[in-house]
């Protein structure tokens, strides 16, 4: 019974690692705010923050252009300017500076996070401040979590969250069973 529980609470905490931050920056090639949000956001944002995910879609290409549409739709937006930045559902348009932009979007990002998970971030802006090229070295991996959107984006599913919850109920089902079994015996 011990085993069923702790790996109850594994898969819990399982599914609960892969919630990562999502970040989607349309943008133009010849746009210079649009440089300056995808090299803020290469050159922080992905050491900073360990679980972002962030994909870059060219609103130039047009098999992205109906989801560019739609985002300025979603958003609320009057104009097509880019850059349009999307954290976790809010969005941005334009790119000020990493005092100003930056601070908003580690603010988005911030909101989501556990207390741990902010003092991660933290601790990594950290590290970074004092030696960037050692730290951006040592973490060259985080450049992974930047992927260019090649064509028609993929369409998340309105029941991501309720697989999440298929699992759990199923998980607590098969807890009660095994409970309900033992005060047989």
């Amino acid at each position: 019974m011990r085993k069923l529980i702790l790996t109850s609470v594994m898969a819990m905490a399982t599914f609960g690692a892969f919630a990562a931050a999502d970040m989607t920056i349309y943008y133009s090639p010849t746009c210079p705010h649009c440089h300056h949000a995808r090299d803020f956001t290469s050159q922080y944002l992905v050491y900073e923050y360990p679980t972002l995910k962030v994909t870059n879609v060219d609103v130039t290409n047009q098999a992205n252009y109906p989801a560019f549409q739609k985002v300025i739709k979603d958003c609320g937006y009057d104009s097509g300017g880019v850059p349009i930045v999307v954290i976790n559902g809010k969005c941005f348009q334009g790119f000020g500076t990493p005092e100003t932009t930056g601070n908003e979007f580690r603010g988005t990002l911030d909101a989501g996070l556990t207390a741990d998970e902010k003092a991660t971030a933290a601790a990594n802006r950290a590290e970074m401040a004092a030696n960037p090229d050692q730290y951006r070295s040592r973490h060259a991996d985080r450049l992974n979590a930047i992927t260019e959107q090649a064509g028609q984006p993929e369409k998340k599913t309105e029941n991501s969250g309720l697989v999440f919850w298929a699992v759990l109920g199923v998980l607590v089902v098969a807890l009660g069973f095994v409970l309900l079994r033992k005060k047989k015996s």
